[in-house]
């Protein structure tokens, strides 16, 4: 018989056959793009075309879209779920709160483009509601922090659309995203801050035991869940009471790779109270079924976090199998690495910037060759030293172009002269040597921007006050510079922030006003 192929691939699932017979009935309820017959069952693109393939000639085909031949359709019929599922009751609540869902798939539609190098799959706008719901059903959310460590899928608008009360932080390390969060909840009068860090060099001191909660979709490594996870740990203000909540999958094809994650996270004490299939869906990530599950998780203490390789994620340069810029390449860069006559080369240093970078050194050679696009502008001002050579990708946004050069030396003109040398030492990579600007050349306002540059790692306002008062040389007092502050930005939250844990945008918009404070 025809059928007999996919009976025996039924078959051969055994207890876990469900999947594919859902896959059978959407073929025979009309036509489906692979990627559907993959998403809404949540079923492995492989297993679904290995379906594909036992039907055989009984299917019709338009391009990406499948369907039962309507000729033998009735021949299947037996083959599919054969009754109601049950309801996701999350799901089922989506009806009731249309607007949002709305909002939701308007944002998704404008958000930065996903950046493949930071393992970006776009969560549906279903999957961002309901996880807000899940989380408003489940905690009480009036008057808690919620932080998100990453979110490209806009979970923190969806939360603040479903529970107003709830106060959201945003840490990320896309300058993109952050910029866009900013926007849109301060259109809406949304309770969310946005903070910038790359969680492998830690968090920033601000955010460090603040959260009731902490929601990710980290990178679906086992690097990345347990760096990610750590860092969740680190957030929370009482790990006896708070909870990590974290999106993982992985294709049950290959459940070695799930049992990897779980021991990672066990091992930072994690106790899973719970883990709730295929809660999440995406427009992307077939391999698992386009799905993953819902790890609600209970710390049993607060354990360090191991230092992190660079290397977590799945694609791209700082994927975990990456290799590397080469030998030939950091040795180009430390020749071009500019330093008094009378020192010795400097030794190439790996990205970081959670403290000054350099301290005691005469220059500096920084490996930057797998920077996602934030690390250069970070680097630059965690710099101590006042030469600097840095290897970059030759496609990086403050590279590549002029618009993109003039934006980096714009923010740190007053610290260091830039200069770029493309296709060097390669093809693939870059250097930017960058020079120290001697304060005598600057006016006030230049003395105040450099000072707060040059102590990117203070709190914001109390470094802000102290610029104002050397770049013076004392004609201001320290409350007259707390007074120009006030009436520069008021009681801004960045106040209590470093410069360096700031979003690029709210940096490119506060030095113009230190500068207009000292004069």
């Amino acid at each position: 018989m025809a059928t007999e192929p996919v009976r025996a691939l039924l078959a051969e699932r055994g207890a876990h056959a469900r999947g594919l017979r859902r896959v059978v009935d959407l073929l025979a309820d009309d036509w489906h793009t692979l990627a559907e017959l993959v998403r809404l069952p949540a079923v492995p693109r492989r297993t679904v075309q290995e379906l594909l393939t036992a039907i055989g000639d009984d299917l019709d085909t338009s391009g990406d879209r499948y369907r039962l031949a309507p000729a033998h359709a009735a021949d299947y019929a037996g083959f599919g779920v054969g009754g109601d599922d049950l309801v996701d009751p999350f799901g089922a609540l989506l009806s009731r709160h249309t607007a949002q869902l709305r909002a939701i798939l308007a944002d998704i539609a404008d958000v930065p483009p996903p950046l493949a190098a930071l393992d970006h799959v776009q969560a549906t706008a279903e999957t961002a509601l309901k996880r807000a719901l899940w989380l408003d059903n489940t905690y009480d959310l009036a008057g808690r922090t919620l932080l998100c460590l990453g979110d490209h899928d806009l979970t923190s608008l969806a939360v603040c659309s479903v529970n107003p009360d709830v106060s959201v932080v945003v840490v990320d390390v896309d300058d993109r995203l952050l910029e866009y969060v900013d926007g849109r909840a301060a259109e809406r009068g949304f309770a969310i801050r946005t903070v910038h860090a790359d969680f492998r060099f830690g968090l920033p001191p601000a955010v460090l035991e603040t959260a009731d909660l902490v929601f990710s979709d980290p990178p679906y490594t086992p690097e990345g869940m347990a760096l990610f996870a750590g860092r969740a740990v680190e957030a929370l203000a009482d790990p006896g009471r708070g909870r990590v909540l974290l999106a993982h999958g992985f294709s049950d094809r290959t459940p070695a790779l799930g049992l990897k994650v779980q021991q990672e996270l066990q091992r930072l004490g994690l106790v899973f109270e719970a883990i709730l299939p295929a809660f999440h869906r995406f427009d992307g990530a077939q391999a698992i079924g386009s799905a993953a599950d819902l790890y609600v998780c209970r710390p049993t203490s607060r354990r360090p976090v191991a230092p992190a390789r660079t290397s977590i994620y799945t694609h791209g340069p700082q994927s975990v199998e990456a290799s590397g810029p080469g030998s030939k390449a950091l040795e180009a860069l430390v020749d071009l690495a500019p330093r008094p006559e009378s020192s010795p080369p400097p030794k190439p240093r790996q990205p970081g910037w959670a403290e000054p970078v350099g301290k005691g050194a005469a220059s500096l050679a920084v490996d930057l060759s797998g920077d996602p696009g934030p690390w250069l502008l970070r680097t630059l001002l965690a710099c101590s030293p006042g030469r600097m050579a840095a290897l970059v990708p030759n496609n990086h946004p403050d590279v590549a172009s002029e618009k993109g050069q003039k934006g980096l030396a714009s923010l740190v003109g007053t610290r260091f002269a830039l200069r770029f040398l493309r296709s060097t030492p390669d093809g693939k990579h870059c250097v930017v040597v960058a020079d120290q600007v001697l304060a005598g050349t600057l006016d006030t306002g230049g003395l105040a921007v450099r000072e707060v540059l040059v102590r990117a790692h203070g709190k914001l306002g109390n470094v802000w006050r102290e610029a104002l008062v050397t770049a013076s040389r004392g004609a201001v007092t320290k409350r007259e510079a707390r007074q120009r502050i006030d009436e520069a930005v008021g009681d801004s939250d960045d106040l209590e922030l470093r410069l360096v844990d700031l979003p690029r945008h709210r940096i490119a918009a506060l030095l113009p006003l230190i500068s207009e404070s000292a004069g």
